[in-house]
């Protein structure tokens, strides 16, 4: 790899002396982090709250001071920039506490989101070599410091579980490692602006998580260019329905409340008839979120006439956004604009969307402005650029863009020698400046915003003694967008079904998101000449009997 830095972290990243002095001559990174931020906000507007969690709620002074005390801890066990922490915690405010602390203390955060179990945990903690992991007591009625104590013999790197908001045999107190931090000097100004602060994973198509390294200054160019595209200010309140283990939460809670100073409003869990409230009673004017979330919020608004007038952005996102949602919901919402958007948490915002209901059938046809980005469509097959007009795999570069993933190969096959990231997502302009994604190269499963890895559940599901061969793909699902099905060749004599199936990746330790909620049973699979099984016709198959299936009980 030719473009290549080894961070603090002992990552190797693509970042380069050349990329630092380009990104800040034109002041695309500006060398703040969110250390700073909370130390500015809560310096001068101690007492403003910055985030509302059920009758809960801290000031930006609170989070500060605890933020303060939670990073000479750390200091005292010894933890030293560049290393990690992980949390796997729900929308709680610890969350904006630890953020807060780590980065003041120079050390890289890690969140999980809380649905992941054995598996997928275990990988990732090993792979960012974790040392210390913040976990719930209990969580939808899961209990965390059981996994954990069965992961720990396996994880040399990790010295501490903590839980928050509760105890458990073996595992340090949250308010204890809070309390040793009480009188200790003060630690802050330990960041590196350009080093990596946060290591975030996200499924792919070849089985494992894939760890995303962000800096302090790509997620600041995150925050600049949404800040300004959207006409952020202070007296914006943010509601959060989606985990702040995601890169939607984490950006638009975790990050944007001190980089902006507005409050944020947490969700634990999405439900539509606590979001209206929630909304009407705190003055919500922004918010973004999955197509479900939308999708439900819309139908709420309409069956109960309501008019949330506070409400003016919703940004939706992570899953394919029908044209008519939008439409609806700026109908049902006269004083909202709900536009689509396009990102990753690799390029966290591709495209952000449009400023005004003037753009409104942009914000509803296509995935919105490009912006703080250059992206180019490129032959699918070769990687070459193509004609402005045409239809192309969506290449990008640009100040928020990652800096390479935790495994080097992963990050050499992302991107070409001109230095565009290839997304595996096809697309094509609109008006120049717009950008409509019509597809994606690979198979990656979509459901509510998730990113669901088909090769992974093979994996496991292959090793179920009823079945001979099996492929995973989506398929349509009217609330979520998509779901799991099961294409299941079986063992002479043998049957699997939909229960089968959860039980044995149940036993594996897989969530629950990954589970099948549809088998087909098939004779043989459809494949390619060089025998590659056929997943578009599968997808096209399963949808058609869907469709067929509605058709009927209609």
């Amino acid at each position: 790899m030719d473009r290549v830095r080894t961070d603090v972290s002992g990552w190797v990243t693509r970042l380069t002396e050349d990329d630092i002095r380009r990104y800040k001559r034109t002041g695309a990174w500006r060398d703040v982090t969110l250390a700073d931020c909370a130390v500015r906000q809560g310096e001068r507007a101690p007492d403003r709250t910055a985030v509302l969690e059920g009758e809960r709620s801290a000031s930006f002074g609170a989070i500060l001071a605890e933020a303060r005390q939670l990073a000479a801890a750390f200091d005292a066990m010894g933890l030293r920039p560049g290393e990690v922490i992980s949390y796997q915690l729900p929308n709680w405010i610890e969350t904006m506490v630890l953020n807060v602390a780590a980065c003041l203390a120079g050390l890289v955060v890690n969140p999980i989101v809380p649905i992941y179990r054995e598996a997928e945990v275990r990988y990732i903690l090993a792979d960012c070599r974790s040392r210390v992991f913040f976990i719930p007591e209990r969580f939808r009625n899961f209990d965390y410091p059981a996994m954990a104590g069965r992961l720990r013999a396996g994880l040399p790197s990790l010295r501490e579980i903590v839980v928050v908001r509760g105890q458990a045999e073996g595992c340090r107190r949250y308010d204890d490692l809070l309390a040793s931090g009480l009188g200790l000097p003060v630690i802050e100004g330990r960041a590196d602006p350009d080093a990596v602060k946060l290591v975030l994973y996200t499924s792919g198509t070849t089985g494992n998580p894939k760890g995303v390294l962000h800096s302090h200054n790509t997620i600041m160019a995150e925050m600049d260019a949404v800040i300004g595209f959207w006409g952020i200010h202070e007296r914006d309140v943010v509601l959060m329905p989606s985990p702040v283990t995601h890169i939607t939460g984490y950006l638009y809670a975790l990050e944007v409340a001190f980089a902006a100073g507005v409050k944020v409003v947490f969700m634990e869990r999405w439900n539509v008839t606590e979001a209206v409230e929630l909304i009407a009673r705190h003055g919500v004017s922004f918010s973004v979120g999955a197509t479900p979330f939308l999708k439900e919020l819309v139908n709420e608004v309409e069956t109960r006439k309501l008019a949330l007038p506070s409400l003016r952005r919703f940004m939706s996102g992570g899953a394919p956004v029908p044209p008519e949602l939008i439409y609806r919901a700026n109908q049902a919402m006269p004083d909202c604009t709900a536009f689509r958007v396009y990102g990753s948490t690799e390029a966290p915002t591709v495209t952000l969307g449009i400023r005004s209901r003037d753009e409104a059938d942009m914000g509803a046809n296509t995935d919105g402005r490009i912006v703080n980005h250059e992206v180019r469509l490129c032959d699918p097959a070769t990687g070459a650029p193509l004609a402005a007009d045409a239809e192309g795999e969506i290449c990008t570069r640009g100040p928020e863009m990652m800096l390479g993933y935790t495994d080097p190969q992963q990050t050499r096959e992302s991107w070409d020698a001109d230095g565009y990231f290839h997304t595996g997502d096809l697309g094509y302009y609109v008006n120049g400046d717009y950008l409509c994604v019509s597809g994606r190269k690979k198979d990656l499963i979509i459901r509510g915003g998730e990113n669901l890895s088909p090769k992974e559940i093979e994996d496991v599901l292959h090793r179920h003694p009823d079945i001979q061969e099996v492929a995973i793909v989506s398929m349509p699902h009217e609330r979520l967008g998509e779901g799991v099905c099961a294409c299941v060749i079986v063992r002479e004599g043998r049957k699997v079904d939909v229960t089968t199936l959860a039980s044995w990746l149940e036993l594996a330790g897989l969530a629950r998101q990954k589970f099948p909620e549809r088998v087909e049973l098939m004779d043989d699979l459809p494949r390619t000449a060089s025998g590659k099984v056929q997943k578009n016709v599968l997808r096209d198959t399963v949808a058609a009997k869907i469709a067929a299936e509605r058709k009927d009980h209609r």
